[in-house]
């Protein structure tokens, strides 16, 4: 058995800093027989799973398809003795591109003889249009495996399937509770499920996100918050040629507008507001009565979301055209996922299991744009939230490039299944 090492309290970020660089110097011995072994021969099994997934068309507002895989996964589930659940969406935050009707989630617990609470969560949808399969079947080819969906995040369902298959064939029920959470509109911001998401996670001793670990095995501390603002103005229409002092040129106010928050960056903190679409007009000789325009938002943290709302609010009460009407409409699509110490704790401790196999490991604590369900689960937790748990891979949301590594497979099995059973035991605190 490889000597283990549990990370003391930690003061503050720079100290975990510093275990995270200690920690990757640690020697260790060779992996555990049994449980690298078992990972092996889990290798295929995981394969065949993978490709049954990716065979089901599941876009995002393909309810049908994303019902399939639901029931799909819940079944083999309940066979490795979960007791599961398929949910409905009841409670939807409706965000401006929201569809009529979002996909289930599938939820199971499989409860042991310990203490601590680990949750495990992928998401079931894709961003293809159902017909695009017959274009990119699932197939292998060398040392990858191609598909739609397949990296993301169809490889993540796939991994925490036969992690906790895994468990089972070892006999491990040492945690207290552990928690598979899947859902199918990750893909469109969760509106359906963030709210489940974040319930959930709320009590957990550790989340793991099961999103791709990128094409080095990265996994992942922080992610960016994204958000969008919606400005609305209605003026009066008139004919351009024969009366336009009868109008109220919206397309003048939407340009004031759109200028004085043109400058509300601040790259230095990580917050990012740049205007993106914008729309106007009927017809070349008619007074624009209304126009409209759409700004995409990056922030580090919750609270640059507040206050860079409350500007923008702020300075659409200064108006060129006084009668012209503005509004502003601020959506936080999905919270920035911040670095903790409990995080650092965790993916130190991953660094050294990875070490086992004579493996290097990036730890990322700085967000680079993108955001996950990860950040959901973070907000009412003060447990670790680790992202980037699945396999390597590429081309995510390319319609004919998406791949996994398949000589990941072995390691991040082995990677999982270790992390569960030492936080079980309390070998890492």
């Amino acid at each position: 058995m490889p000597r283990l090492y549990s990370a003391p309290s930690l003061a503050g970020s720079l100290i975990a800093s510093l275990w995270l660089a200690c920690a990757a110097t640690i020697a260790h011995a060779e992996p555990m027989a049994d449980i690298h072994a078992l990972a092996q021969k889990e290798r295929q099994p995981l394969l065949d799973t993978l490709r049954d997934l990716v065979n089901i068309e599941t876009g995002s507002g393909d309810v049908e398809g994303l019902n399939v895989i639901a029931g799909r996964v819940a079944d083999q589930l309940r066979q490795i003795g979960g007791e599961v659940e398929i949910l409905q969406p009841t409670d939807i935050y409706r965000l401006d591109d929201t569809p009529e009707k979002i996909g289930p989630a599938v939820h199971a617990t499989f409860k042991g003889s310990g203490t601590r609470k680990i949750m495990l969560i992928a998401h079931m949808d894709t961003v293809y249009l159902r017909g695009m399969l017959k274009d990119q079947p699932f197939r292998i080819d060398g040392d990858k495996a191609y598909g739609l969906g397949i990296a993301d995040d169809k490889q993540g369902v796939a991994l925490i399937l036969h992690t906790v298959a895994m468990l089972q064939k070892l006999n491990f029920r040492d945690y207290g509770t552990l928690t598979v959470l899947t859902n199918s509109d990750e893909e469109i911001s969760s509106p359906g499920w963030r709210s489940t998401i974040t319930k959930f996670a709320s009590d957990q001793d550790v989340v793991f996100s099961f999103e791709g670990g990128g094409t080095d095995g990265s996994v992942r501390l922080a992610t960016s918050g994204i958000g969008s603002a919606y400005l609305t103005v209605t003026g009066r229409s008139s004919h351009a040629g024969s009366r336009p002092e009868g109008g109220i040129n919206a397309l003048y106010e939407l340009s004031h507008q759109v200028l004085q928050m043109k400058d509300l960056s601040k790259p230095e903190q990580g917050l990012k507001l740049n205007w993106t679409v914008a729309k106007a007009g009927t017809n070349r000789n008619v007074i624009p009565a209304e126009a409209t325009a759409q700004a995409d938002a990056r922030a580090l943290k919750v609270s640059d979301f507040d206050e860079l709302e409350k500007t923008l609010q702020q300075k659409i009460k200064n108006r060129l055209l006084p009668d012209s009407k503005v509004e502003l409409k601020f959506e936080v699509r999905r919270p920035p996922l911040e670095a903790n110490d409990a995080s650092r704790r965790v993916a130190a401790y991953a660094r050294t299991i990875y070490q086992e196999l004579g493996l290097s490991m990036n730890v990322a604590e700085k967000a680079t744009g993108g955001g996950t369900d990860a950040a959901f689960a973070a907000l009412k937790t003060k447990g670790a939230v680790v992202e980037g748990m699945g396999l390597s891979g590429f081309g995510a949301h390319s319609n004919d490039a998406e791949y996994v590594k398949l000589d990941t497979i072995v390691p991040r099995l082995y990677l999982t299944t270790r992390m569960i059973m030492d936080l079980s035991t309390g070998k890492l605190k």
